[in-house]
């Protein structure tokens, strides 16, 4: 079996059925999260977009929003003043050019305000179940520990994982690494100690071969 075989073949068994953790009732609430999102904890988006969903229940609504009275709202996101800008343009943009659906094709998702490749992966994946890899923080510092990905770019690091990975396991593969991201193999104390993939894990062979003190989960 490849290594790569192998590694998805652990994620299965650990992740079974890994999904966002962001709450959403519609692709609309969904763009709009994963954007909030943006170098803030899922945690925290979820606190405020009940709220933002309660005043602008749709995206005319949004998209007719006054922005101070967004800024106030998701302020706990952090980059409030640019994110409310960016959600409020995105809906704008949805009405203008789609007439207010959101689309399922990747280039007229980033046609949208504030929508680059990681966010029109989220929803290509998460909202209309099109095979996509979006590489946030976790996705990246994970497959490239692992040696699914061997880059210093987000972006080579998505060809890399296109190019390793099976088509149909990119959507599955994109969750299970940020859950193993954001629970084990975390940036400053990753569990090697207890990590499924320490006997295969590059990052941990390097490490333990060095003599690197290699950190025990707490």
């Amino acid at each position: 079996m490849k290594q790569t075989d192998k590694i998805v073949d652990i994620l299965h068994k650990s992740y079974p059925d890994p999904k966002c953790e962001l709450h959403f009732d519609s692709v609309y609430e969904l763009i709009v999260a994963v954007i909030l999102s943006a170098q803030c904890t899922d945690k925290r988006v979820n606190l405020t977009t009940p709220a933002l969903f309660t005043k602008y229940p749709n995206i005319s609504a949004l998209a007719n929003a006054n922005q101070t009275d967004v800024e106030e709202i998701i302020k706990p996101c952090g980059f409030y003043h640019s994110k409310a800008k960016s959600i409020i343009n995105m809906a704008k943009d949805v009405v203008s050019k789609f007439g207010g659906e959101i689309p399922s094709n990747k280039e007229q998702l980033k046609s949208l305000a504030g929508v680059g490749e990681k966010t029109a992966n989220v929803v290509l994946s998460t909202a209309f179940n099109i095979p996509a890899i979006a590489v946030d923080t976790h996705v990246f510092r994970v497959s490239n520990r692992l040696g699914l990905a061997n880059s210093s770019s987000v972006e080579k690091t998505q060809i890399d994982l296109e190019h390793n990975l099976k088509k149909q396991d990119w959507s599955f593969a994109h969750y299970a690494l940020v859950l193993h991201g954001r629970y084990v193999c975390k940036s400053q104390k990753p569990k090697c100690d207890i990590c499924q993939f320490n006997k295969i894990c590059k990052y941990y062979a390097k490490n333990s071969k060095n003599g690197a003190k290699v950190p025990k989960s707490r």
